[in-house]
């Protein structure tokens, strides 16, 4: 173990690494093991199972990616906290798919409240002050932009929209135009 210098977090930064090469739900401790010369039962010191390899992927990648929202959307407020929010994290997915799809992975409830989810879902609500949305719309405007955002993404990544016009840029600067005035004018009531 030793000569190879292998640590927990050695290993979850090569195991981030294969998935976006070869996908997150392919990425295991046998294919990671392989990688480092060593076997499977040696990685068992730093990390329990399959499940915690990917819990903490997925942990990785949620960080990652709530560092570059925070980044971009410093300063900003509006549509231009929207967009860049926004391109902050398609950004990110079409960086490192493998790794997007991990910050979709089910995080038991307790290490979900410890991870930087939470700081999504505050970067969301910051960034919607702006918009004056009052509970539960301002909530339901968090699952929209996520949902929007994590569909197409997704798309996207699939190669969805490769194969037709208008380009997928002017796809989403077009949603993120409707988002904005969807957002400026959300309905006052349920």
């Amino acid at each position: 173990m030793a000569r190879v210098g292998l640590t927990t977090e050695r290993l979850v930064r090569a195991g981030a690494e294969m998935a976006d090469e070869i996908g997150f739900e392919q990425t295991t401790p046998s294919k990671l093991a392989q990688r480092f010369g060593v076997r499977t039962a040696s990685l068992y010191s730093h990390v329990k199972n399959a499940h915690d390899l990917k819990t903490k992927i997925a942990l990785l990648s949620l960080e990652e990616l709530a560092d570059r929202v925070s980044a971009a959307v410093a300063g900003r407020a509006g549509k231009d906290a929207l967009i860049a929010f926004a391109d902050a994290y398609r950004d990110y997915a079409l960086e490192h798919p493998g790794r997007f799809t991990a910050t979709q992975f089910r995080l038991s409830p307790e290490a979900a409240v410890a991870s930087a989810g939470v700081r999504h879902a505050q970067m969301a609500r910051a960034m919607l002050r702006q918009y004056d949305l009052t509970e539960p719309h301002q909530t339901h405007a968090v699952r929209l932009l996520g949902s929007v955002f994590s569909g197409f993404v997704g798309l996207e990544t699939a190669g969805g929209f490769s194969h037709s016009a208008p380009d997928a840029q002017e796809t989403w600067t077009e949603i993120l135009n409707a988002l904005d005035s969807l957002l400026r004018t959300w309905p006052a009531t349920s």
